[in-house]
């Protein structure tokens, strides 16, 4: 096995925040996806899926992780969607492990209910929608891709932490688990 870490989670768990940190400590290089995938396109995600469409996103997105897989020593920080496509799973499977950074509903909230640039939720921001219907949303999606997230190899509960604290969690339980299988 290469040492590739995949950071999973629901939408603003902190992956792109925790990734180049966790990369730092280990002294690996790290990717964003949705970054890459936007360098290469010089578009936004929100721009692809306004164009596209999502299942358009979710076939490209395939490509840049395949790609990004074939690299050593590198944690990856996934779109909130990417595992909910078996062949991302069979991927990062083959690949490296898989960390699922799970947050609550009211978290995810909070951190969206202002902002425009989720596609998913960007009507509901548009149209001034009650936090209930917001939550139930974001409960209802998560809940769908909870099955794809518990696949994960470590879950870590990083709800109202400290960006370190976590950071450090992660470090301390990925190394027990590559040291048992060098």
């Amino acid at each position: 096995m290469t040492n590739i870490v995949y950071l999973t989670g629901f939408m603003t768990c902190g992956k792109s925040t925790i990734g180049p940190i966790l990369a730092n400590v280990l002294g690996w290089n790290f990717y964003d996806l949705d970054k890459v995938i936007e360098s290469n396109f010089g578009m936004k995600i929100t721009e692809i899926f306004e164009l596209h469409g999502e299942k358009y996103f979710r076939e490209i997105e395939t490509e840049h992780l395949e790609r990004l897989s074939g690299k050593k020593n590198v944690v990856i920080a996934l779109g909130g969607g990417a595992m909910a496509n078996d062949i991302n799973v069979n991927i990062m499977n083959n690949a490296g492990k898989i960390i699922y950074l799970k947050i609550e509903p009211l978290t995810v909230y909070g951190r969206i209910k202002n902002k425009i640039d989720r596609p998913i939720f960007k009507d509901l921001v548009l149209g001034e929608q009650s936090k209930e219907v917001f939550l139930e949303k974001i409960q209802n999606m998560m809940n769908a891709r909870e099955t794809f997230y518990s696949k994960a190899d470590l879950i870590i509960h990083a709800d109202n932490q400290a960006v370190g604290k976590v950071v450090d969690e992660i470090a301390n339980k990925l190394k027990k688990i590559l040291n048992e299988n060098s």
